[in-house]
């Protein structure tokens, strides 16, 4: 898998490089391989699957998209030689991000050096693309965002509680994950419930046992996780390897739709911004479709968030015309409606002081083993963006 990602990755950047003067250039910089490469790999996939389709049927506005894609191995320094690169030999107009918000600081740099805009694609959006007053240059449509995913997980956990719940938290010793966990605990207080413990675990950690152990000695009736999903799940499995038998709630990451079908636990809930193909919906069939000639690496079923990337992508280039400069394209960005086509609850739309969206759709997936099947526990939640 790791030699087909690679040669991936040099075949985009000659093709790019080659072709900068009669397309759109797209610069991405993620985390392809590496222990961590199992939440990015598949978005830049699913992105450049959509992309290859849209090219094959003209392009935008008649143009091809070129995609210059880069290995970061969410490695920070990785991140910045990839960003300087693609901004000075490949003439990118666009850059992105899909890896571990430790690699955001130097991309984010040279985003603001140069006037390119950095678009966040599989990469959890970091606060600086929320309201009032959004960073100029940094845009994000991925699914999981800070603050306000953990507000649906608080207030889903005391919804489903009796009494006031004992709550445990698990995140990933990075800066995005351990700020929303701390954001999280805070919330949990002033909803009346009873934080336990905390632990935030580093990436990657051979064993889980001392992490899981303190949390269940905590005795919670839940346990949160907001992070990484190989943090998610391996915190709950540890726990149930311990004997813990609470209720777990963690972020529905692309890995989750089969992930529940592995685990096969009634109180292992994932809650989300994709609908997941057991939903069936004309939007799965065409992804279904249009991946079908491609040669995958992962499953269908974790090319979702790509491809509402690539439909964010597209709907960008279309709204700023040809030519294109990163300041046309930072324009079109920054007032732009993009179609999700069911797979989430709503349209994606940005404003001038908005660039995550501006209302966001949950829903709660678990496994009902009375039925053998994932279940919608809660159909879509509209949460306001303010």
């Amino acid at each position: 898998m790791k030699r087909k990602l690679l040669a991936l990755v040099f075949t985009f950047a000659v093709t790019g490089a080659a072709a900068a003067q009669d397309g759109y250039v797209v610069g991405v910089s993620a985390a392809l391989t590496g222990p961590l490469a199992g939440t990015y790999a598949p978005v830049v996939e699913g992105m450049r699957v959509y992309i290859d389709h849209v090219n094959a049927n003209g392009g935008v506005n008649g143009k091809a998209v070129r995609l210059v894609i880069l290995d970061n191995q969410a490695q920070p320094s990785k991140a910045a030689s990839d960003a300087k690169r693609l901004l000075t030999q490949d003439k990118v107009m666009l850059l992105i991000n899909a890896s571990l918000s430790s690699t955001y600081a130097p991309m984010v740099a040279e985003s603001k050096r140069t006037g390119v805009p950095l678009y966040y694609a599989g990469a959890v959006c970091p606060n600086e693309v929320n309201p009032p007053q959004a960073d100029p240059l940094q845009f994000c449509s991925t699914g999981f965002g800070a603050l306000f995913d953990s507000q649906m997980g608080m207030q889903f956990i005391k919804d489903n509680s009796k009494g006031a719940a004992r709550i445990g938290f698990s995140a990933m010793a990075i800066p995005i994950s351990r700020g929303q966990i701390d954001y999280s605990e805070e919330l949990a207080k002033k909803l009346g419930m009873t934080p336990v413990d905390k632990e935030a675990i580093p990436p990657p950690t051979p064993d889980y046992t001392p992490f899981a152990t303190k949390l269940k000695d905590a005795k919670p009736d839940w346990v949160y996780s907001w992070a990484p999903w190989v943090t998610q799940i391996r915190t709950f499995e540890s726990l149930r390897r311990l004997g813990w038998s609470g209720s777990y709630l963690t972020y529905a990451h692309i890995q989750a739709e089969q992930e529940l079908q592995r685990v096969k636990d009634p109180k292992f809930y994932v809650f989300g911004t994709n609908a997941f193909f057991e939903d069936n919906l004309p939007v799965h069939a065409e992804i279904r479709k249009i991946a079908g000639g491609a040669k995958l690496s992962y499953p269908v079923e974790q090319l979702t968030e790509g491809f509402i990337s690539g439909f964010v992508l597209e709907a960008a280039l279309k709204k700023t015309g040809w030519p294109a400069t990163p300041k046309k394209i930072a324009a079109a960005m920054s007032n732009l409606k993009v179609d999700t086509r069911g797979l989430r609850g709503g349209p994606i739309e940005w404003t001038e002081n908005n660039h995550f969206r501006t209302q966001q759709y949950y829903r709660v997936y678990r496994w009902d083993a009375g039925k053998n099947a994932i279940v919608r526990e809660k159909d879509w939640t509209a949460v306001d963006v303010k």
